[in-house]
């Protein structure tokens, strides 16, 4: 990974893609500092995503609230925008087959749970349309990586697609994630092929959940913190911040704002 002063010509770029745990936030809280760099970004009229793996009742209040342009939500489940005083939902499933494929998720949370001492339903489950989140650090005392990794092998096994992010392991039934969704909003919302406009755009995040757009956008950076999960990464960012979460956010928007 090259330092994030390596990524020339930054202000060039027409907008920012961005998780939203341990990428935005800090410890669990959106800061100040953080906040107003979002701020800052949509003021110049440079495109702001969040892509998250975060649930669809988080995502209601992100796009109605926040200054961005959409929200990708449940790793790739689905994109919600605020257009015009309304709420547009665009999902990967229909209602029948989201609720089907929810239906299934009890009883492997059950054996997950206890497989794996220490993990935990997590909090924001009750707001989820359509994966399983465990959480092995948010709320819980931390486990290792190696439970993380253990708890997605038992959902793979389970017939899931599995993404371990910062906080959780996330697990859903389907092929899609946060690239496939992310190409999709852009073709549908922007009228924009993502293909042939990568280099326009760069994309932030910190954990293995980010692996697909790590490897994807040309322009792609990991906060300082993305050290957490080194070797553990399917693809790597192109750059690096030299700070950690939320305040490697501001660093980079200070970046693409051309403030460094």
């Amino acid at each position: 990974m090259k330092p994030l002063s390596d990524l020339h010509d930054a202000a060039r770029l027409h907008g920012l893609l961005f998780d939203i745990d341990d990428t935005l936030t800090t410890d669990g809280r959106l800061t100040a500092e953080a906040y107003t760099a979002l701020e800052r970004l949509h003021t110049a009229k440079r495109l702001a995503i969040a892509v998250t793996g975060r649930p669809a009742g988080w995502c209601d209040h992100i796009a109605r609230m926040w200054p961005l342009h959409a929200v990708v939500g449940e790793n790739g489940a689905f994109y919600f925008s605020y257009d015009n005083g309304k709420l547009h939902k665009r999902f990967q499933d229909g209602d029948a087959e989201r609720a089907a494929k929810r239906a299934r998720l009890g009883a492997i949370a059950e054996r997950i749970l206890g497989q794996v001492p220490g993990s935990a339903l997590a909090s924001d489950q009750a707001y989820r349309e359509t994966d399983l989140a465990i959480d092995y650090c948010e709320d819980v005392p931390r486990l290792r990586l190696e439970d993380a990794e253990h708890i997605a092998a038992l959902m793979r096994g389970a017939g899931l697609n599995a993404k371990i992010s910062s906080i959780h392991v996330n697990g859903w039934f389907g092929e899609y994630d946060k690239l496939a969704m992310t190409k999709t909003l852009f073709a549908e919302k922007f009228g924009a092929d993502l293909d042939a406009d990568n280099a326009h755009y760069a994309f932030a995040g910190d954990s293995p959940n980010d692996a697909p757009m790590f490897g994807y956008f040309r322009n792609s950076v990991g906060v300082a913190n993305v050290a957490r999960f080194a070797g553990r990464l399917a693809a790597s960012p192109k750059y690096v911040t030299q700070h950690e979460s939320g305040a490697g956010f501001a660093e980079l928007v200070a970046r693409l704002l051309g403030d460094s």
